[in-house]
């Protein structure tokens, strides 16, 4: 239980301190902009997922220069969100930064919504 509740605080502290690839992606994905309502920093216990559509299943993910040498955390921990039923589409701060475009297509895509 306190466990949780530690998660869930880090969420809401991660939620007030976006870097700015998620801020930038956060603005083109909230208040239905792509006609599905995503969660930013939401809680997918254990994990926090940078952004959710749960009624679409698809967890997006923006990683930085901290997730190198993580990518065996970050394979595992999309296997298991993949185990849960949710699709992971990850991309670099440098993919939203230069090709929010492209991002974005790639986002509708895996909605089943053709740019």
């Amino acid at each position: 239980m306190k466990r949780h509740v530690e998660t869930r605080n880090r969420a809401k502290e991660l939620r007030k301190r976006l870097t700015e690839p998620e801020r930038r992606l956060w603005y083109r994905l909230r208040a239905n902009r792509l006609g599905v309502k995503f969660q930013k920093q939401a809680v997918l216990a254990p994990y926090i997922v940078d952004f959710v559509s749960r009624s679409n299943r698809l967890v997006i993910e923006v990683d930085g220069d901290t997730h190198a040498g993580q990518e065996a955390y970050d394979a595992a921990r999309t296997k298991v969100l993949e185990a849960r039923g949710y699709s992971v589409l990850r991309f670099t701060n440098a993919d939203v930064m230069t090709n929010l475009d492209e991002v974005l297509n790639a986002i509708l895509i895996a909605l089943g919504r053709a740019p």
